[in-house]
């Protein structure tokens, strides 16, 4: 009878999650208003309006203090807060490497029963402070003291003693303010209040006078309830019917952030807002603040603040003069606030950030340029892990393929209507009853057979792998995950118990590095029966999601490794399973040499060292094709350049013409794969009327002939950080026309691409960047030189806006194969646009394209420059190489070029080289040079 009710609640709770629902019932997620610390320290700038909920706090730098400890690099001092004798904080100043600033503020006295949890495991190991050079020593006479954040002694820092203040100065000029507004907050981890003695309370009154009462009555308890009002969530909180027990009491954080002479703010993503963050509060505007808070939402609504499935607190602002950004390590529940602001550098955008927990550790990134700002957050998170190429070709997923029989099927099914494919997908219904690590025996029966078969063609296959452990003492791994005592544990110290697909389950707790190693020896072949060196990864539902928990993820009040409370660490634990993941499939082969690749869900700043991403649950709605660029734009500018978004749409069924333009958008994009839900209908790309199945075809065949490019942009981001998807104004950043433009985009340097996301387009207007630099554009398709500016294009169904820079080169491979392995030993065509100088160059970047060796030297960086009618290529890497590659350069073209009377070149039995011209398109173009991509060359245009 037990099991019958709980099939039963399960199928109502499940029905609720995946039934036909138009959107997301934003009634079950929070708000700023639902959460007590944010609402109690949230300021409203509405002219008139005061929250009455917040303590204004002043913090002073204590006098005699400030102390420089030369052999940490470190600047200690006291903040009291005023009037206060208790809260005494301790802050740390230090500068980075490359220019960083870091600010830390924590209780110089902590409770010893009670602590703050501080952010691990973002942080590369690597980085390294730097000696502190004053500019302006701290004295007595003076209320201010500075230093150096550079060279230069024009960038420098200056710290203000009362009120504190802290300043960032660039070529000498005020870029960022701290707590210019006094935010700063800090709520001290104190001991929970004991009621009064019953002798001391006053006698209650009655309950009729409570509800209809008399004036006097209420008068005489005013203060009783204006004291209950005051107390009322800071040691517990109630959000619908789920509890919160706060045991450790408000210890919420805050601080105030101006970007001044800035207007636009981009990144702390992931939400569905344009690409420059909209103002939640000031002049008029009522909005929620942004929210940062790992959740999983279904169905979500377009230009919202709430919260999505990942975050990364990063904050960038560009003007015309600089670029700079604030990155704020904390992983508690945090909401942001964005308010246009007039200062003596008008414009400026405020932010205010505040967190549930833990401690104030602030970075400020300098810049001051976009590439700077790249590298340095890079700097101290790291860069995308470079992919394997397999990985950037096409990838097919349903929930779900239903069997052996129906994956093979579908394999077929590209090869018969010609179109490439690398991988595809099985969704949870390929397990035996959501027990992750094993097949449904009955429509899975030889599961390494069938990854073999897909072998055979060089694809790959991706199951499955959640993170809630169906509750199953026959299921190995819940009895040894127990055994082991490996669980999160609820308030009372019990594993904690969740719904999620399987059923009743429990969450390993990934905080812990020992069960993370565990972890990853559940992807070794001999306890992941069934699996192949050809089965890679999926992680899904890990913000995580607890279908009958609170706002569908789990209780704050839950334990974790050290102490800690899942409020503290929430949205780390995606990131943290991701990891173990991904190190399982680093350690499951003998030599360790594969690459993993394994798809993430939930995510925090440092996942791009670890795998690719997705937008998450979106509808097959042209609202939601369009705003898949800016929030993958976004995603891009915090380091997350591995991301795509369910190409038709989640939920839902897209029409052909929807589909169509998704495929297109979708190769264009740096993760590529087709999605769809349970009840969709099924949408592989051959199963709509012509000609929207060619147009698809050729979209995802002209995909996988620019693989050569995303590969390069890819290993470029290793180096630098820089994004793969791009905003317009990174490469453009003094036009102030490009900083709110989202709906194009470039591909590292080289291609811009404007997808269509509108129904029924028939024409659109095309900005070209560059005006201020006389740039020259190339129509891909027609190869005819456009000048920046705006243009108006004919868009039927077959055209895809993308442009080649003028100055740009490129590689391509333009064979048509089943998939990326088959490419491998493909020549390449070099594309050389030449800008109004005439002049252009460009990268390839070449190795095995699955192993590490890369990072051996066993790899080829090569450099192309057109100049004064030379085309040369050399090495482009300072480390040197042992690659070897008998791949060849078939064709060469140059756009914008006057026909040379002859072409030679350097290379023994290559000397003199024949071509062919057309002087409607100014288009040279060098047949079967047959020159190798491992050999320096220089060819002539006489």
């Amino acid at each position: 009878m037990r099991k019958l009710v709980i099939l039963i609640i399960l199928s109502i709770v499940c029905s609720l999650l995946i039934g036909s629902i138009e959107s997301v019932d934003s009634s079950k997620f929070k708000t700023c208003k639902d959460s007590h610390f944010c609402k109690r320290n949230r300021v409203s700038h509405e002219i008139g309006v005061i929250n009455e909920m917040k303590t204004k706090q002043i913090f002073n730098v204590l006098e005699g203090s400030i102390k420089l400890a030369k052999e940490e690099n470190t600047i200690y001092f006291d903040l009291q807060e005023q009037g206060q004798s208790s809260n005494v904080l301790t802050m740390k100043l230090q500068v980075y490497e490359g220019g960083i600033i870091r600010m830390r503020a924590q209780e110089k006295e902590p409770l010893l029963n009670k602590q703050r949890y501080h952010v691990q495991d973002v942080l590369l190991d690597s980085i390294k402070t730097v000696p502190i050079q004053w500019k302006q020593q701290p004295s007595k006479q003076s209320n201010t003291f500075s230093f150096k954040h550079g060279e230069k002694e024009c960038c420098y820092v200056s710290v203000q003693l009362v009120p504190f203040k802290l300043d960032v100065y660039i070529m000498n000029e005020l870029a960022i303010t701290t707590n210019n507004d006094n935010l700063f907050h800090f709520e001290a981890i104190s001991e929970k209040p004991q009621p009064p003695p019953p002798q001391q309370q006053e006698k209650k009154p009655e309950e009729e006078n409570k509800e209809g009462g008399e004036e006097n009555n209420q008068n005489n308890n005013n203060e009783e309830n204006q004291q209950q009002t005051n107390t009322d969530g800071y040691w517990e909180e109630r959000f619908g019917s789920h509890q919160d027990s706060k045991p450790n009491g408000p210890m919420s954080i805050g601080m105030d952030f101006t970007f001044v002479g800035s207007s636009h703010v981009y990144g702390i993503p992931e939400h569905t807002t344009r690409l420059a963050l909209k103002s939640t509060t000031g002049n008029g505007i009522n909005e929620h603040p942004y929210r940062l808070y790992n959740l999983d939402v279904f169905e979500y609504e377009i230009d919202k603040t709430m919260a999505l499935y990942g975050h990364v607190p990063l904050m960038i602002s560009h003007d015309t003069k600089k670029t700079v950004g604030v990155f704020w390590l904390n992983a508690a529940e945090t909401f942001v606030d964005i308010e246009d602001v007039t200062t003596p550098v008008s414009p400026s955008k405020k932010t205010h950030w505040i967190s549930e927990s833990g401690i104030i550790d602030v970075f400020y990134l300098t810049g001051p340029s976009p590439s700077t700002i790249f590298k340095q957050y890079a700097y101290l998170t790291g860069t995308t892990a470079l992919p394997q190429m397999f990985s950037l070709g096409y990838h097919q997923c349903k929930w779900n393929y239903k069997s052996e029989d129906d994956v093979k099927q579908v394999d077929s099914g590209f090869d018969e209507h010609h179109i490439p494919y690398d991988v595809i997908w099985l969704d949870i219904e390929h397990t035996d009853g959501k027990r992750y690590f094993t097949w449904d025996n009955n429509n899975f029966p030889t599961p390494a057979d069938m990854q073999n078969v897909i072998a055979t063609k060089h694809r790959k296959m991706v199951t499955i792998v959640d993170p809630h452990i169906k509750r199953d003492n026959n299921y190995y791994i819940h009895s040894e995950a127990t055994s082991k005592g490996y669980y999160i544990k609820n308030k009372d110290g019990n594993d904690y118990d969740g719904w999620c697909w399987p059923g009743s389950s429990s969450y390993l707790d990934f905080t812990n590095p020992e069960i993370r190693k565990w972890w990853a020896t559940q992807f070794g072949y001999d306890k992941y029966k069934g699996s192949t060196p050809n089965l890679y990864i999926w992680n899904d539902m890990n913000e995580p999601s607890v279908f009958n928990g609170p706002e569908v993820s789990m209780h704050k009040d839950a334990k974790h490794y050290g102490g800690f409370e899942h409020r503290d660490v929430h949205n780390l634990y995606g990131y943290y399973y991701h990891m173990a993941s991904a190190d399982g499939l680093v350690q499951r082969n003998p030599g360790q040499n594969d690459r993993p690749f394994v798809l993430s869900r939930a995510f925090y700043a440092g996942s791009q060292r670890v795998g690719a991403i997705w937008t998450g649950d979106n509808s097959a709605q042209w609202s939601h094709l369009e705003i898949s660029n800016p929030m993958l734009l976004s995603l891009n500018l915090a380091g997350i350049t591995f991301s795509g978004a369910d190409v038709g749409g989640f939920f839902g069924n897209p029409d052909a013409e929807l589909l169509t333009r998704w495929y297109q958008a979708g190769a264009f994009q740096p993760f590529f794969r087709g999605h769809a839900h349970l009840d969709s209908r099924r949408r592989e790309p051959w199963l709509f009327d012509e000609p929207h199945t060619t147009i698809i075809r050729e979209a995802i065949v002209k995909r996988y002939s620019y693989l050569p490019l995303w590969y390069t942009t890819f290993y470029q981001n290793t180096l630098n950080g820089a994004p793969v998807m791009r905003p317009l104004w990174v490469q453009y950043p003094k036009e102030a026309d490009l900083f709110d433009v989202d709906d194009e985009y470039l591909i590292g340097d080289s291609l811009l691409v404007k997808p269509v996301t509108q129904q029924s387009c028939k024409t659109m207007k095309v900005l070209l960047p560059g005006k201020s630099v006389n740039e020259i554009w190339y129509d891909v398709d027609t190869e005819k030189p456009i000048q920046a500016g705006v243009i108006e294009i004919d868009t039927p169904l077959e055209k895809i806006p993308v442009y080649q820079r003028g100055g740009s080169i490129i590689a391509k491979k333009e064979r048509v194969r089943r998939s990326t392995y088959q490419m491998r030993d493909d020549p390449y065509t070099i594309r050389v646009a030449l800008d109004s100088s005439k002049s252009a160059q460009g990268q390839l970047y070449v190795d095995d394209e699955h192993s590490f060796d890369y990072k051996k030297g066993k790899f080829l960086y090569r450099q192309f420059t057109f100049k004064d009618n030379v085309l040369s290529y050399s090495n482009a890497s300072n480390k040197s190489s042992t690659y070897k590659s008998n791949v060849t350069i078939e064709k060469i073209v140059i756009l914008g070029i006057e026909k040379p009377h002859s072409i030679t070149c350097n290379i023994a039995g290559k000397e003199k080289l024949s071509f062919e011209y057309d002087s409607t398109l100014s288009k040279l173009t060098i047949r079967k040079p047959d020159l190798l991509v491992d050999t320096d060359f220089i060819i002539k245009l006489n």
